[in-house]
């Protein structure tokens, strides 16, 4: 439900959750100056606050955050109405990771709102600005993948070989192993590699022995 349609219909109060993320207590930092300021912005739009999800001591580049997790479970489960943030570099730990949650809060009608930013999803003017930061992600997804083949045909003009090595197994130790009974997926754990790998290599030396054989 969007702010403006719980204002026109008299329905029940919009459900707010809060997120607030610091990555240190360090230098001023104290997640009470963001809570509270959205504390405040909820009470002048009249909204309940249905929870407070808070990351302290993280850094926003962490691909696990215990709160932010929770917020987006909790999500799922319709306990809130809109999510509310101080700033937008407190939520999203990067721009792709920003416009896929909002995409997820989207698609289950949850509001979002970044007070300083001054952007409500909720708004026109916020979806639009959405589908601003969603091709701003997709612009920096292409620069990323240029940067890369660009690095792999420098790195194949000055003839460097790309990939894994591949990985050279003993024939003799492996056809001793076999020898004693021991099945593929044993002597695959013991040599730490495929066992495909193990097939491929008795195959090979299966087939170089039969060669010698014949000349």
């Amino acid at each position: 439900m969007t702010p403006e349609r719980a204002t026109a219909t008299g329905a029940q109060k919009m459900r707010a959750a809060l997120y607030a993320r610091v990555s240190t207590t360090n230098h001023g930092q104290d997640p009470l100056l963001q809570t509270r300021e959205m504390r405040e912005y909820c009470e002048r739009r009249g909204w309940q606050i249905a929870g407070e999800y808070t990351d302290v001591g993280i850094s926003g580049s962490k691909d696990s955050r215990p709160e932010l997790n929770r917020l987006m479970a909790d999500a799922k489960q319709r306990r809130f109405d809109a999510v509310c943030v101080w700033k937008l570099d407190r939520f999203g730990r990067s721009l792709r990771h920003l416009v896929n949650a909002l995409a997820d809060l989207e698609s289950l009608g949850v509001s979002f709102i970044s007070i300083k930013d001054n952007l409500d999803l909720g708004t026109p003017s916020g979806r639009l600005m959405f589908q601003i930061i969603g091709a701003m992600a997709e612009f920096e997804r292409s620069l990323i993948q240029e940067r890369v083949r660009a690095g792999l045909r420098n790195a194949r003009a000055k003839g460097k070989t790309l990939g894994r090595p591949r990985a050279v197994l003993d024939a003799a130790r492996i056809a001793r192993l076999r020898a004693q009974g021991r099945s593929i997926r044993e002597i695959a754990e013991e040599l730490r590699c495929s066992r495909s790998l193990v097939h491929k290599t008795l195959a090979n030396g299966e087939a170089s022995r039969v060669a010698g054989t014949a000349d």
